[in-house]
């Protein structure tokens, strides 16, 4: 069967759809799978009602937005790939007991691209007793733009995603204050589509939930150097190879990366009360709201091997 993916945006953190790809996991399942990209991630959900692609990656956040916006609204999550935030704070100078009181005073530079990575820190503000108000922002630029930023002294913090993380701690020009993934499950990235595609395709979707939870098994077994080599070439090519192996690494050892396709309830109710304290919803639906179970839950009955 034909499938139109969305990828909500390039990332390292994305590897394991791109590893499905290039293992053929989505093959195994008779899948012929074409992924597209919006001009913005903000497109993604509206693509899926409209019929232009049946299954998307991205956060939750989308899904939560559309419900509060909707009651009626159709998209739903049944897979999760990125259990844990993978952002990250880098400072100009070293602050190994970093607490969130820090940034208090500081020039602080958030991810602009994407809403969430600054929704999840505003909710790890406020749990410190902090108002996100108080912080002191810097204007929206790219993370490319920011890093240069915070090399150059402009800046004493940024929040940025690997390569950069990595490229700027390598090099001595910034300094690891603290990931994000430490707070714990947080939902991150999840496979999205329509309560009706699910009524007409729960063969499809089934197919689609199988070929994820057996690449990441091959992801959660296998060195990082051979997902280096099955993906950096053709995803992730301006990205050194030592830099894609020690960044897969991290993403594995801090449990970023989910080992099993179940949503996990603690996440997304952390994302979900995030969302609403930094009042990008309004309401607060039950997890059941944003979720279909059951095929992850019968792919692990299932218990398939490894791509």
């Amino acid at each position: 069967m034909k499938l139109t993916l969305i990828e909500t945006f390039r990332a390292l953190f994305y590897a394991p759809f791109y590893a499905a790809e290039e293992l053929g996991a989505w093959r195994a399942e008779g899948l012929e799978v074409n992924m597209i990209r919006p001009a913005t991630s903000a497109e993604t959900i509206r693509m899926l009602l409209a019929g232009g692609a049946q299954v998307s990656w991205g956060g939750p956040m989308r899904l939560m937005i559309a419900l509060d916006k909707d009651p009626a609204a159709d998209s739903v999550a049944f897979c999760e790939v990125v259990g844990r935030d993978p952002f990250a704070l880098v400072g100009r100078t070293p602050n190994p007991g970093f607490q969130m009181r820090d940034l208090i005073g500081k020039r602080v530079a958030v991810v602009s691209e994407v809403p969430t990575p600054w929704i999840c820190l505003q909710r790890d503000l406020t749990l410190a007793g902090i108002d996100p108000k108080t912080i002191t922002l810097a204007p929206e630029r790219t993370m490319d733009e920011n890093a240069a930023a915070l090399r150059a002294g402009e800046l004493d913090v940024i929040q940025v995603f690997h390569p950069l993380t990595r490229l700027l701690v390598d090099a001595g020009a910034g300094h690891l204050w603290c990931r994000a993934s430490d707070r714990g499950l947080a939902c991150y990235t999840t496979l999205n589509t329509t309560r009706s595609f699910i009524r007409n395709q729960p063969d499809t979707v089934l197919r689609i939930t199988r070929a994820i939870y057996r690449t990441q098994k091959w992801v959660a077994t296998h060195p990082m150097g051979e997902l280096a080599d099955l993906v950096g070439g053709k995803y992730l090519p301006d990205v050194p190879r030592e830099v894609l192996v020690a960044c897969f690494e991290e993403y594995r050892a801090t449990g970023v990366w989910s080992t099993n396709p179940i949503i996990q309830r603690a996440g997304l109710e952390w994302k979900r009360d995030a969302m609403r304290s930094a009042d990008a919803i309004g309401s607060a639906p039950p997890y059941e709201a944003y979720v279909d179970l059951q095929f992850s839950e019968r792919i692990m009955r299932e218990d398939p091997p490894s791509i």
